[in-house]
C-alpha cells in the first residue's frame, strides 16, 4: 500500500509540475522535466547558469524513477520512502508553499456556484523497529461535510486555474477551516485505530529485549558515574530507535472551489 501511494504521490507531483510522463507502468516514472524542475532536482546550477547567461533554451532532462521493488535492478533511480530524493522533493513542496488555492474552470455563460473543498495531504510516519511511510489525500466538503479519500486523483481529472472564471461565484462555506481540519484528523486517528499494528507490538517485544541485554551488561559497572552516565545514554539510545510511535504531518493543502455537478460525481 505504501509503495502504491508513494508511486501516485510522484506521479502527482511531476504532473502538478507540468512535467511531461513518458512511462507510468508497473512501479516506473519516466518523466520529461521542465526547465524548472530540472534546476530544482538535478543540481546542474552551473549549467543553468551558463545557458542563462548566454541566453539558450536548456535542455531539461528525462529522469525514470522506479519504486517496484522487483524493478529496481533495471535502468533508472531506485526511490522508497526515507529516500533522499523523497526528502527532497518533500523540501520543495516545503519551499513552494503549503497551501493554494484553485478554481474549477467554467467555459458556460450560466452562473456556476463553486463548493468549497478542503483537501489535505497527509504523511503517516510508523516509526519502530522497521520505519514505514504512508501518504493519504482527503478532500473534506465545507458545505455538507462529505469527506472523499484519495482527493489528488480525482483533482487531476479536473481543470482548474488560479482565478475564479466568469459567471461563477463562490458558495460561503458552513464548516469553518479549523473545524474541518479537525474532522480530517479524526478520521486518520479512526483510519488508524482500524489498522493492523503488530508492528508496533515486535517493536515493543524487540526494545524491551535491548534494554534486557543492556541492563545485564552493566549489571556488574557498581557505582562508577561514568558507566552510569554511559548506561543512561545508550538506553536513551535504544528507546529511542525502538519505541513505537506514529506521526501525521501535513505535506500541503489548500482550498478547491468546485461546481456541485462535479462534487456529486466524485461519490458516483
Amino acid at each position: 500500500m505504501a509503495l502504491e501511494n508513494l508511486h501516485d504521490f510522484m506521479t502527482d507531483y511531476f504532473i502538478a509540475n507540468q512535467c511531461e510522463i513518458l512511462e507510468n507502468e508497473n512501479g516506473k516514472l519516466h518523466v520529461q522535466l521542465t526547465d524548472k524542475m530540472d534546476e530544482i532536482l538535478m543540481n546542474r546550477p552551473f549549467y543553468w547558469q551558463y545557458v542563462k547567461k548566454l541566453g539558450y533554451p536548456g535542455e531539461p532532462m528525462t529522469v525514470s524513477f522506479i519504486t517496484n521493488p522487483e524493478r529496481r535492478e533495471e535502468e533508472g533511480e531506485w526511490v522508497h520512502f526515507g529516500s533522499p530524493r523523497i526528502h527532497q522533493i518533500f523540501r520543495t513542496l516545503t519551499n513552494q508553499g503549503k497551501y493554494t488555492r484553485l478554481f474549477e474552470e467554467n467555459n458556460t455563460s450560466q452562473r456556476t456556484a463553486l463548493v468549497p473543498w478542503l483537501v489535505i495531504n497527509m504523511k503517516i510516519s510508523y516509526t519502530g523497529k522497521h520505519k514505514r511511510d504512508e501518504i493519504i489525500s482527503i478532500g473534506l466538503q465545507l458545505i455538507n461535510g462529505a469527506m472523499k479519500i484519495d482527493m489528488m486523483d480525482e483533482l487531476n481529472k479536473i481543470s482548474l486555474q488560479s482565478s475564479i472564471a466568469d459567471f461563477s461565484y463562490t458558495m460561503t462555506p458552513i464548516i469553518r477551516l479549523k473545524s474541518g481540519y479537525q474532522r480530517i484528523i479524526q478520521y486518520l486517528e479512526r483510519y488508524l485505530q482500524q489498522q493492523n499494528h503488530e508492528w508496533a507490538q515486535e517493536s515493543w517485544n524487540h526494545l524491551q529485549e535491548e534494554k534486557q541485554l543492556l541492563s545485564h551488561f552493566y549489571q556488574n559497572s557498581g557505582d562508577d558515574e561514568e558507566y552510569e552516565n554511559r548506561f543512561d545514554q545508550e538506553m536513551n539510545d535504544i528507546e529511542n530507535r525502538f519505541q513505537p510511535f506514529i506521526e501525521l504531518s501535513v505535506i500541503n493543502g489548500g482550498l478547491f472551489y468546485l461546481s456541485q455537478l462535479t462534487s456529486n460525481k466524485l461519490f458516483i
